[in-house]
């Protein structure tokens, strides 16, 4: 049982770490409900001496009781009280123990229900608010993860647990929530009643529940089983969209139309089968639970009408039993109850289980305690015996060299020698696994990484944008932009002409990853928003090589207007674009084979030699 519970707290470990800071709202919900069960008790409790009293008159009880608490003292109390009412003279005494009964009733039901919808009205908010945290730490946990776990992740993966198993928590376990609290308390207060009424035959009860729990159980986590298979089909649907949305030129042009509906159809057929067979298995759980409850109430007709028909001993009354029965069948409903949420809670767990995973992943890119606040750039970077290794897998091999502030060095090799990770390095979009790199004599891990990464600006050699307008694209993370610095960013990087001539201007929407825009009209637009941070340090990964000759001029014009006075790391690949480059480091399987100028490389004849004359550069 320890070991279940431990289980169960791990699953929901962050829903319960919500809750805690709704300590105070919980505890009143639990109030609300328990003065609700005692309502409810109270309600029921009066049906035995009253059937006893207003239909079998020679069971008056006119003598008061001893005093002794027992499991039929509250019973012979109410009994000797009614009796008092019954007895009295004039021959309405029946008439007004009625009148009590009905007044009892009503009354108890209507605090029942009022204390009910108290419980639910501090609920709710309870309920939103772990939805609200759940998703925004998700979101914030994900936005933070390093550069390299979105290469090893699927997207639609991770998109798919960002909705449908957020969506699951909420229906399967949250909604839950109140069944897995209020029906418990509600069966605990039935089984004190049915306790006093008759300890033997709750022990009778205590004895089969046990069997019972054990079936459900064993088909709940089957049901957790298929549910986690699901959530990751589902995963695998995302993802393929993502693919198809993000691809549909390529699909159409190699006639792939016919292949990718067939990926679609197979992996949408396993998750019809799979999600037959959890919904059959939990539409079982309310006919089951029923059953099984009725079940037991003929295994407690039986064995409480033998203990009324066997007078030897018997310390319970027909009235009594009739009493017991009632209550026990009202029992039925909240374990039928309890038994769906119990099913729903198993099906969600995989659906949190697979949102913990992201949420626990540790974080690989670890900010020092009280870290230097980088305030501006004032002498060097420079990378001190760096290496670097991905899964065991040497990426980067004691790379060392010294960037001087207003300098440039071009980083160059054929594709996979790590030019791209090296410059990845700097920001720490990963961390060197040996060696240090220090910017103005301190290591970069003594910085904050916000403070780090403002110095410097990035133009990806694919434009990234962002489904929104012009402004927004070029001023990305900063609140309330002057329009004159946004415009003055995109007369530098050569963008303001073709943004005017836009019907809404800066506001224009240029749609997903900027498909409003031409090749050209993109990269001069992520310039632009590298201007318009103007940051000391400069990290470009060729942003000239898919364009036209028309616009390659246009962005190269506007690189070199973005160079100026900066400090820049260029990833080159047309080596045309850094023959001017105070330094060029040539890159080979992660070692630096040369390194020097473009015309010192070239007297080398070496490996920078036979790239440029592949190029034809002269």
């Amino acid at each position: 049982m320890q070991a279940v519970k431990k289980n169960i707290v791990n699953k929901f470990a962050t829903i319960f770490k919500y809750i805690k800071h709704k300590k105070a709202d919980f505890f009143l919900y639990l109030f609300f409900n328990i003065l609700s069960v005692l309502f409810s008790v109270l309600s029921l409790g009066a049906i035995g001496p009253f059937m006893k009293l207003l239909f079998k008159k020679e069971g008056l009880a006119l003598q008061k009781p001893q005093v002794e608490f027992s499991s039929k003292w509250v019973y012979n109390e109410v009994n000797y009280w009614l009796s008092q009412v019954i007895a009295e003279p004039g021959g309405r005494g029946p008439m007004k123990a009625l009148l009590y009964l009905c007044l009892i009733v009503l009354v108890s039901v209507f605090f029942k229900n009022l204390f009910l919808y108290l419980g639910s009205r501090v609920l709710v908010p309870i309920r939103n608010y772990v939805m609200n945290r759940l998703r925004n730490d998700l979101y914030r946990k994900i936005i933070t993860m390093p550069v390299g776990y979105f290469t090893e992740k699927r997207k639609g993966d991770l998109m798919a647990r960002m909705s449908n198993d957020i969506y699951e928590v909420e229906a399967s376990v949250l909604s839950t929530m109140d069944g897995l609290i209020k029906d418990p308390l509600n069966i605990i207060g039935y089984l004190l009643v049915l306790f006093f009424l008759s300890y033997q035959l709750t022990l009778f009860i205590f004895v089969l529940f046990p069997l019972i729990g054990l079936l459900i159980g064993r088909l709940s986590r089957s049901l957790r089983k298929d549910s986690g298979t699901l959530q990751k089909k589902y995963g695998y649907i995302m993802n393929v969209m993502d693919e198809t949305l993000g691809n549909m030129r390529i699909i159409k042009a190699f006639t792939a139309e016919n292949f990718m509906t067939g990926k679609f159809v197979r992996l949408n057929q396993q998750v019809d089968k799979v999600k037959t067979t959890l919904t059959n298995r939990k539409e079982l759980a309310s006919p089951l639970s029923e059953f099984l409850g009725v079940l037991v109430l003929c295994m407690v007709f039986w064995y409480g009408g033998r203990i009324i028909l066997d007078k030897s001993g018997s310390a319970m009354d027909a009235d009594q039993f009739i009493s017991y029965i009632a209550i026990f069948g009202l029992m039925i409903n909240p374990a039928k109850s309890l038994s769906t949420s119990f099913y729903n809670l198993q099906k969600g767990s995989a659906a949190a289980e697979r949102i913990e995973q992201i949420l626990l992943t540790p974080d690989v890119i670890v900010e020092k305690e009280n870290p230097v606040i980088a305030s501006g750039f004032r002498q060097s970077i420079e990378f001190k015996n760096v290496s670097f290794k991905y899964d065991d897998t040497t990426i980067l091999n004691n790379i060392s060299f010294v960037l001087p502030k207003g300098t440039t060095i071009a980083l160059v090799g054929s594709s996979g020698a790590g030019k791209s990770t090296l410059a990845d390095l700097l920001p720490r979009f990963h961390d060197v696994s040996e060696g240090e790199i220090l910017l103005d004599g301190v290591n970069i891990k003594n910085y904050s990484i916000n403070s780090l990464r403002s110095m410097m600006g990035i133009v990806t050699q694919e434009p990234l944008l962002f489904n929104d307008s012009v402004r927004s694209n070029i001023a990305l993370g900063v609140d309330n932009p002057q329009q004159k610095e946004i415009e003055h960013a995109a007369s530098i990087a050569n963008a303001h002409n073709f943004i005017i001539q836009k019907e809404e201007g800066y506001n224009s929407n240029i749609g997903e990853r900027g498909n409003k825009l031409s090749g050209g009209e993109k990269q001069r637009l992520t310039i632009a928003r590298a201007v318009f941070k103007n940051p000391p340090i400069l990290i470009l990964d060729e942003a000239t090589s898919s364009l036209d000759t028309e616009s390659e001029r246009l962005v190269q014009d506007a690189i070199d207007n973005l160079m100026q006075e900066r400090t820049s790391l260029v990833i080159a690949h047309r080596l045309s674009t850094v023959r001017h480059a105070n330094l060029i480091l040539v890159l080979q399987k992660g070692n630096v084979v040369e390194r020097g100028t473009h015309d010192e490389l070239l007297a080398a004849g070496g490996f920078y030699k036979r790239l440029v004359e592949m190029q034809e550069v002269k």
